[in-house]
């Protein structure tokens, strides 16, 4: 039974009925422990066994601490959420794990902002990507590679000319975006700096669609693997297939979908024949991974990938190189995060997706609360936000 009870005392309390099914698939659904809960809510226990309801106000804070919203404890039972896209996980373990709410909440959001942003772009004419699902997985990847890098503007050995592999990511982030795909990079939920995104659950994930394609990087991760990981999300909209992964350790899931986009990526970002050209140079080096990447100017990590898909090295080479740079990474990202909210509110927007709800807003074709909504940045934020990017004057 759901409703509402109004309970007569020292003061006027509203309580309510509550499904225990729902309060117990909350707390499982949150991931947070039985120990947290009683901590916080200490008559737990009694709303299980129905001996004491709720109160209004108790249910709040009890729906904020779970993630939960909060009409759902109005229902009879608990609802069935799905992930609308395959989670790909490169070690098959026997027993399957729900994907966590923090991924699932993430990629609600995203839907709902790719659902805004199709169907602004239809009502203002604009045409279909054609590069969507341009291939099938059992095309050439050396063709599917190429075709990313010419509809991107880059020629081969287009890194090369950048000073780095962190100026040549930054350089690809804008290339990609020119093609009107929404480029997304977080590492909480939103901006909940309390909801950390778990990296060894997902790097990415991709919403294909041929109007408005979502790429989202799991911020939490190292900028090293990132770059991979948006070649590889990349590889998935030319092949049309949605879908998140967690690339453990830049290897794919045993899937035919995961195996075709990491062989794309790896060409894309380090060609086979110019590496194959380049390894007798350094094969005898100590810092030979550095040396390629400083060559191609890719991460030491994605350097070291491209020669274990070759063959070069070894399995147990590449693992152990893997972790050594992985841990740094992990502290170099720490002890480096940007603490400009306004610069990384731009990557956890999107630049595409930013400049098209700012321009709705300034043309009239949204109010500004749905912008409030759409980006998370509420009131002078947003404005401020807008400035930012130069979208300051009249219409906002």
């Amino acid at each position: 039974m759901t409703g509402i009870s109004i309970r007569q005392g020292d003061d006027l309390m509203t309580r309510v009925h509550v499904n225990p099914e729902i309060l117990e698939w909350a707390v499982k659904r949150s991931g947070k422990s039985l120990e947290a809960i009683k901590k916080n809510f200490p008559k737990f226990e009694y709303w299980m066994k129905r001996e004491e309801l709720p109160t209004f106000k108790q249910l709040e804070k009890f729906a904020n601490f779970t993630f939960t919203p909060f009409g759902y404890f109005f229902l009879k039972e608990p609802p069935e959420e799905k992930l609308p896209i395959p989670l790909y996980r490169t070690k098959n373990d026997s027993v399957e794990t729900d994907p966590s709410v923090n991924l699932k909440d993430t990629v609600y959001t995203m839907e709902r902002r790719q659902d805004w942003m199709r169907e602004y772009l239809i009502d203002n004419e604009e045409h279909p990507l054609k590069f969507v699902g341009k291939y099938k997985i059992t095309d050439d990847y050396l063709t599917v590679a190429e075709d990313i890098r010419r509809t991107l503007g880059l020629k081969k050995g287009w890194a090369a000319e950048c000073k780095t592999w962190q100026e040549a990511f930054r350089l690809f982030i804008r290339k990609v975006e020119e093609q009107r795909i929404i480029v997304v990079i977080n590492g909480v939920v939103g901006n909940n700096n309390y909801r950390k995104l778990d990296v060894n659950e997902f790097r990415g994930f991709v919403l294909v669609d041929e109007y408005a394609p979502l790429i989202f990087i799991n911020g939490a991760d190292g900028k090293a693997a990132q770059m991979f990981t948006l070649a590889h999300e990349l590889a998935h909209v030319w092949f049309g297939a949605s879908a998140a992964f967690d690339l453990e350790s830049l290897q794919p899931a045993d899937a035919n979908i995961e195996e075709a986009c990491n062989r794309v990526a790896a060409e894309f970002l380090v060609p086979e024949k110019e590496l194959l050209d380049f390894w007798p140079e350094v094969r005898e080096e100590p810092d030979r991974f550095q040396l390629v990447a400083r060559y191609f100017k890719v991460s030491e990590i994605v350097s070291a990938r491209r020669a274990l898909d070759l063959k070069l090295i070894t399995k147990n080479e590449f693992f152990e190189f893997y972790q050594s740079q992985y841990v740094n990474q992990q502290r170099e990202n720490r002890e480096s995060s940007d603490g400009n909210f306004y610069y990384t509110s731009l990557y956890r927007v999107g630049r595409v997706f930013a400049e098209a709800v700012i321009n709705a807003v300034k043309d009239g074709q949204l109010l500004h609360h749905e912008a409030y909504r759409l980006t998370g940045l509420q009131g002078k934020t947003f404005i401020e936000f807008a400035e930012r990017l130069g979208f300051g004057g009249n219409g906002l």
